[in-house]
């Protein structure tokens, strides 16, 4: 068992967010802060690259009023075969008013025969933003490797003052008719989710459906999902959006997780402006 934990606090000072505390367990770090823009940009670092039966990591990130925040990492997370024990990865945002969270982590690559439980919890306050996404690759289909046997459970959730405002709990079982039914994955190996919240105030006290951030933008990216080759009946990949109370949700299957970031990351362009007020600032380390 190889236990790490990482709890980070970021404050806004003067003219830019700072990383006001960064609490480490285990092999777990971050890069020095980096400032493209006024948004704090940070690396999180597993120097194992993986985790196995009986590992777990846990990271937690704190946004103070008025701090901003994106949240990276620099390459793929590993959940390796194990021998039935699980391993587990907890992540946990908390965003004040006035404060903006963007979590963006690379994909997480399922081998054959892992054991892994993987859940995100944000927790919003009435005038915090967030956007975030989670990607999931079953086996490596480009070294024939398929997800024959194992389970990974993903769990995302997020909560306004306490309330649920959205919450997905998807488990994925190796071998299971699941993955290549058209109910379900179709075969596709790779899925993946993008959540966005705006502000509270920008929606109206009555949690109006989320399009009311801007006029048609449900149409808007629908128009980019099918720009990008994800139509429905695409055999490639396919992506949906749906406008869900206060949330946009954008959904995507495909079978390349480098295609997955592509698409998410377009997607991310465009509603940043709407969501968090900022123009899309990729991180640097994303052109690597």
């Amino acid at each position: 068992m190889w236990p790490a934990s990482l709890s980070l606090a970021l404050e806004r000072r003067s003219h830019r967010t700072v990383l006001a505390r960064c609490r480490h367990r285990g092999p777990l770090r971050v890069q020095r802060p980096l400032y493209p823009e006024d948004t704090c940009h940070i690396y999180i670092l597993h120097p194992p690259g993986g985790v196995v039966g009986g590992d777990s990591l846990d990271v937690e990130v704190a946004a103070a009023a008025g701090a901003r925040g994106l949240i990276t990492t620099p390459a793929a997370g590993k959940l390796y075969r194990s021998d039935r024990r699980w391993a587990t990865l907890t992540q946990r945002c908390r965003v004040a008013d006035q404060a903006s969270v963007e979590w963006f982590p690379h994909e997480n690559i399922v081998f054959d025969n892992a054991w892994a439980r993987v859940t995100t919890e944000v927790e919003l306050a009435p005038e915090a933003t967030f956007i975030g996404w989670d990607i999931t690759c079953l086996g490596r289909p480009a070294s024939g490797e398929r997800f024959a046997h194992g389970a990974c459970i993903q769990r995302m959730s997020v909560r306004r003052s306490g309330a649920l405002l959205w919450m997905e709990h998807n488990r994925y079982e190796g071998g299971a008719a699941r993955l290549q039914a058209r109910w379900g994955l179709g075969g596709y190996s790779v899925c993946a989710t993008l959540v966005a919240v705006a502000a509270q105030s920008a929606i109206g006290a009555d949690a109006a459906p989320a399009t009311a951030v801007a006029p048609n933008v449900t149409a808007w990216l629908r128009a980019l999902r099918d720009e990008l080759g994800c139509a429905p009946g695409s055999d490639d990949a396919q992506a949906g959006i749906t406008a869900l109370g206060p949330v946009i949700v954008c959904r995507y299957l495909g079978r390349e997780a480098e295609h997955a970031r592509a698409v998410l990351i377009r997607l991310w362009a465009r509603l940043r402006p709407l969501i968090v007020g900022r123009a899309a600032v990729p991180p640097r380390i994303w052109a690597t």
